[in-house]
């Protein structure tokens, strides 16, 4: 569920609660979303800057060869952290990054729960994201803290899975395209350092329905 609040300062307030019924951290596809919808109720044009849980963002509707996309301006990533075969970070919401040759046969929510349940993550939780990169496109798929299984596509999750990417050196270049499985988005930063910035989350937010409470 997501709320869109008059904010001065801003064109308006994001606020966010989860599946498990707690205000959470930053929804990625979720900010696009609610970006999409203050178009379509004539609150903003073409760009905006709003406020979200994690802090002030810019998104900006474009048109692509897919139809117009949202285009999501990220927070900066001072630092990635690599072990072995995974990275961590946070892009808004905490994500762990491990890297999986077959997603598809992968038993994703048993291995998913090893980790977000561990130690080191078991009280304040984690997402975690699987991936794999093929002929220039990152695959993912992602288990979520708060609805506890998968989902079809995590905005921030992919954020991190294409910084994890770049900073283990699976691909060069400053954008990649992702298919999650719920759709097609990108991601375009650039390297800063150990960590990275100017950070955008691009992909379509498709009108499904609308009613009246």
């Amino acid at each position: 569920l997501m709320l869109l609040r008059n904010k001065e300062g801003y064109d308006f307030e994001m606020i966010y609660y989860n599946s498990d019924g707690k205000e959470s951290t930053l929804c990625g596809n979720g900010a696009r979303c609610i970006v999409a919808f203050a178009k379509s109720l004539g609150i903003i044009g073409d760009n905006c800057y709003f406020l979200a849980v994690d802090g002030p963002h810019k998104a900006d509707l474009i048109q692509t060869d897919e139809g117009e996309w949202v285009s999501l301006k990220m927070g900066d990533i001072s630092e990635v952290e690599k072990g072995p075969g995974y990275c961590f970070m946070d892009t808004g919401s905490p994500h762990y990054v491990a890297f999986e040759s077959n997603l598809q046969k992968f038993d994703l929510i048993d291995k998913a729960r090893e980790i977000r349940y561990n130690g080191r993550f078991r009280v304040d939780g984690t997402n975690v994201n699987f991936i794999s990169i093929n002929e220039d496109v990152l695959n993912i798929r992602t288990y979520e803290r708060g609805v506890e299984d998968e989902t079809l596509a995590c905005g921030t999750g992919v954020t991190a899975a294409v910084l994890a990417a770049h900073a283990t050196g699976q691909f060069k270049g400053s954008q990649l395209n992702v298919k999650a499985q719920g759709g097609n988005l990108k991601v375009k930063f650039e390297p800063d350092g150990h960590g990275y910035k100017n950070i955008w989350l691009q992909g379509p937010a498709e009108f499904v329905f609308k009613g009246t409470f």
